[in-house]
């Protein structure tokens, strides 16, 4: 997994609890009965190679707490059984919030950088996709902590979320920041970044939105920079037809600066929905 672990990953999660109170949760109860579920989409779909892997990691009792209040307001499951309306989506019960252009972010990692942008844009909205539970609870948090009413976390396979629940078009974006790189010859079959996931991209994209994707990783920013120019939907935002310099709105994360303090080179491609 990359610094930022940007890619969705799975988890299996148990959060700390008052001593003895595993005598009163059955041993196979959810955790967050209206939280995020573990499987959303369950046989609903096709079974097929996945970008992302599970991780573990513990649930830490803020993060518990902020999917219990937080999760049926801002969280919702990628089911695959419903097309979304994002107006309604980001607007308050009874007041959609028409018109506000919405940026869709496949893996958030703990989510410091999309809460920062959020945070620094408040007129656009950000849906977050991961499955990660800490991480999804982690955001939560932090969207509270900052006020920031822009932000919806979705938990599931960003595919599906795209092919199923979006409509064409209504979009004004796509961030993919620091997915797994998938480093061996035989796992490059799961690297997200392919011709399929981007056309599929572009059909969510209105004309003239960004697919801007960012990794440390040189051989994948090889491959993403030669899938994204033989794309016909979008154009290199670069006259020269290469890599862009870290724009001001993508925060320079920890992660991030621990691997340029080694050496690391971070690579951001921005390409622009053609218009038609």
């Amino acid at each position: 997994m990359s610094e930022n672990n940007a890619t969705p990953t799975t988890a299996t999660a148990t959060a700390p609890e008052p001593r003895g109170a595993s005598l009163t949760r059955p041993r196979r109860e959810p955790m967050f009965p209206e939280g995020p579920a573990p499987d959303p989409a369950g046989d609903h779909h096709e079974r097929r190679i996945r970008s992302f892997q599970p991780r573990r990691s513990r649930v830490t009792q803020g993060q518990a707490d902020a999917l219990r209040r937080l999760w049926p307001q801002w969280g919702l499951d990628i089911d695959g059984m419903r097309r979304l309306d994002l107006g309604e989506l980001f607007g308050e019960p009874g007041r959609p919030a028409t018109g506000m252009p919405v940026v869709l972010e496949i893996g958030f990692g703990m989510g410091e950088a999309t809460a920062q942008m959020a945070a620094a844009d408040p007129a656009t909205g950000i849906l977050a996709c991961d499955v990660h539970t800490p991480g999804q609870g982690h955001l939560l948090a932090l969207a509270e902590r900052n006020g920031s009413a822009n932000i919806r976390v979705a938990n599931g396979d960003a595919i599906i979320l795209l092919r199923e629940m979006l409509a064409p078009d209504s979009l004004a974006g796509v961030r993919v920041f620091f997915p797994d790189p998938w480093p061996k010859k035989r796992h490059h079959k799961r690297r997200l970044i392919q011709p399929e996931f981007v056309a599929l991209a572009a059909s969510r994209i209105a004309p003239g939105g960004l697919l801007h994707c960012a990794t440390d990783w040189e051989p994948y920013a090889e491959q993403m920079l030669e899938v994204l120019s033989a794309a016909p939907d979008f154009e290199n935002t670069q006259p020269d037809g290469g890599y862009a310099p870290r724009p001001d709105f993508r925060p320079l994360t920890r992660f991030e600066g621990q691997g340029l303090r080694k050496g690391h080179v971070v690579h951001d491609l921005l390409f622009r929905r053609r218009a038609h």
